[in-house]
């Protein structure tokens, strides 16, 4: 057994989801450890369900999909990302739900800098195409990785249009690696592996069912700083995707529109009610997002701040060494793993640290 293996078996458990999933792995120690617990354990550990127990302690089938999920990862050579791993979304560690487990497909660096997701209607209007086509073209310079959800509409203006300005695009699925949908996206999908990625949570054989796709739009705002919504009526998914950006703390954009016109209806909504930014180019992303502020001194500034106390016990471990495991901070600061992560993360941001493959962190 590999510890791929255990990590993909714990999303197929019933009973458990991204939030209890994550909290057991950090009361464990790690995938594989929750399954080597013996029922007596399970039953002490708070928020574990009788039916997740009784999983635990015959695995085999879960093992075996798990096994075959494998398989069908190394044979297209999809990519499988454990929340723990240094090449996960760090952003998305900042929210509660984010996936377990996460499949791309891909190019693009998923810890950019800079994330920008663009959102909006499938409907898009030429309106709505302009100003998604002019938002990208201004972002060529931005140093951006573009996010969204690979659909009709809005989603494959602001992907092509990525492409056409050689910005990094990522689109996020709804469904399995089997297929892209929609099918007719399937030649952009392709493109989009060259100078980005598509990415998903499901497994092999999940279909875009549509009760996938508000799950998949926390990805798109977790994964992102800012969220721009280019045309939306007042229900559907994008209002879903602003909603959830809010509560994630991201800052949403919205492109106002007439107000007798269908796919403004939802962005005037939003600026209306205070839920998103009046946008009306570039120049109020870059504004909001201080990026024109930022300079090599404001960053190097951050080398000198004082650290916290918890702060202080994860640069401890690093002794005379620059480079050093995930699993020694944990084991040495002793701290629970989703709080190492936020750690980890914030120290990343300011410039402290540098996350290296195979779970390693550098001082910078």
């Amino acid at each position: 057994m590999t510890a791929l293996q255990y990590q993909i078996a714990l999303t197929l458990l019933p009973g458990i989801g991204d939030i209890s999933g994550k909290k057991f792995v950090q009361y464990c120690g790690s995938a594989e450890a929750i399954f080597k617990e013996t029922r007596k354990s399970l039953e002490k550990i708070s928020g574990m369900r009788e039916v997740s127990i009784e999983a635990i302690c015959n695995p085999k089938e879960y093992l075996k999909r798990a096994d075959e999920e494998i398989e069908f990862i190394e044979k297209h050579d999809i990519r499988p990302i454990f929340f723990l791993d240094s090449d996960y979304p760090r952003r998305l560690l900042q929210c509660d739900d984010g996936p377990m487990m996460l499949y791309y497909k891909g190019m693009a660096n998923l810890n950019a800098n800079r994330v920008v997701a663009i959102v909006g209607t499938r409907n898009i209007t030429e309106y709505g195409k302009e100003n998604c086509q002019q938002l990208v073209e201004d972002l060529k310079n931005d140093n951006v990785l573009i996010v969204s959800g690979l659909a009709y509409g809005v989603d494959t203006c602001a992907h092509k249009a990525s492409l056409k300005n050689g910005i990094p695009t990522v689109g996020v699925m709804g469904c399995g690696m089997q297929q892209v949908y929609p099918a007719p996206n399937k030649k952009l999908a392709e493109e989009m592996q060259v100078q980005g990625g598509i990415l998903t949570e499901c497994i092999s054989g999940t279909q875009p069912d549509r009760e996938n796709f508000p799950r998949r739009n926390r990805i798109i705002a977790g994964m992102a700083d800012a969220v721009v919504v280019i045309e939306s009526a007042l229900k559907g998914g994008s209002l879903i995707t602003a909603d959830i950006a809010n509560s994630y703390n991201r800052d949403v954009f919205a492109y106002p529109g007439r107000v007798m016109d269908l796919y403004s209806q939802g962005c005037n909504y939003l600026i209306r009610t205070n839920r998103a930014h009046l946008m009306e180019s570039v120049l109020n992303l870059r504004y909001v997002m201080r990026w024109d502020s930022e300079t090599k001194a404001e960053k190097q500034t951050a080398l000198f701040r004082e650290f916290t106390d918890e702060e202080k016990l994860v640069m401890d471990c690093f002794g005379a060494s620059a480079v050093i495991n995930l699993d020694d901070i944990i084991v040495k600061t002793e701290l629970p793993t989703t709080k190492i992560a936020a750690i980890l993360l914030n120290l990343e941001f300011d410039g402290v640290l540098m996350a290296l493959p195979g779970k390693r962190y550098q001082k910078c």
